[in-house]
């Protein structure tokens, strides 16, 4: 494995490249690799916590209705729960349920020894108010930081669960060793999920961060001057090749379903010939986003049994 510098002031230990593609210039970001040494130090303390408690935690996923995307991710936590050896229960609520519905599955998983951490699949339909339903959630089980306990201790810099796929956002980039500080971060998205959470982490590395949406006049324009983009908008090909500044990092978070299949919010075949380094869809962000709830999972856990 060589050293090599992907831009000024970014360092990175660079696998040599496995491509033979003349125009790909790209470092690509795989996320499976990273996940995998990941679970298997969850997996080690999945059978500490057994042989000391008799059982394995378990995560429980609420889903209401069935959006696509959705069900892509349901689909690969259960089976990063098989990996790690913990429980996934999947808690399906019909699409018309109404709030009050949701909420007393919420407080039956709350009131459940067995299960230590419980997500809440979005989108949610329209008619679900979401903050009826987040402020449900026991705080200590909440283990994608929704909660606005979790939230309020993020923005303050505090140890509280953090949102997992903005947590992966950023740490594709450092276990990929990459050095953010100093660098100049354009984040597409707002939502209190991964775009605001992703640019609050960016500031815990010490980047200069500016937060852009559907509203943000002339996005090429942010884009083009960041030394790191991350794209979490739900919009396919939103960013393409000519937006990117040479030698950029570019973290694709996006997972759209289209006809082809699954991809991201950028257009990765022109990103790839600009971008210093580039996560692909799938494959990049999504494992990592997947082996941190099975850390988030174990150490609620142990909170929660001493």
């Amino acid at each position: 494995m060589s050293t090599t510098t992907a831009r000024t002031g970014v360092r990175a230990a660079v696998a040599e490249p496995t491509s033979t593609d003349s125009t790909q210039t790209a470092r690509i970001l795989q996320g499976s690799p990273i996940a995998g040494a990941m679970r298997a130090r969850v997996t080690e303390d999945v059978v500490a916590f057994r042989q000391r408690h008799g059982f394995a935690p378990t995560l429980a996923v609420v889903m209401v209705g069935r959006d696509a995307p959705s069900a892509v991710y349901l689909q690969q936590i259960i089976r990063g729960c098989v990996k790690v050896g913990v429980e996934g229960r999947v808690v399906e609520v019909p699409e018309g349920a109404d709030a009050r519905e949701i909420q007393r599955q919420i407080r039956s998983l709350n009131d459940d020894p067995l299960v230590s951490g419980i997500i809440i699949q979005m989108p949610l339909p329209a008619h679900i108010p979401l903050r009826v339903i987040i402020d449900t959630i026991d705080p200590g089980k909440d283990i994608d930081g929704i909660h606005p306990i979790n939230a309020g201790l993020l923005s303050l810099g505090y140890d509280g669960f953090l949102p997992a796929t903005a947590h992966a956002a950023v740490q594709i980039l450092r276990a990929s060793g990459y050095d953010l500080e100093g660098l100049d971060a354009v984040v597409i998205g707002r939502s209190n999920v991964v775009g605001k959470p992703t640019g609050l982490l960016l500031l815990r590395e010490h980047c200069t961060v500016t937060v852009c949406h559907r509203r943000t006049r002339d996005l090429a324009a942010q884009t083009r001057r960041a030394d790191l983009v991350v794209v979490a908008a739900g919009s396919p090909g939103l960013v393409r090749g000519d937006m990117l500044k040479p030698g950029a990092l570019v973290v694709d978070v996006g997972i759209n379903v289209v006809e082809d299949g699954i991809v991201g919010d950028v257009d990765f075949e022109s990103a790839k010939t600009v971008a210093g380094a580039i996560t692909p869809v799938p494959g990049g962000v999504g494992p990592v986003t997947n082996a941190i709830l099975m850390e988030h999972l174990i150490r609620a856990a142990r909170d929660q049994h001493g």
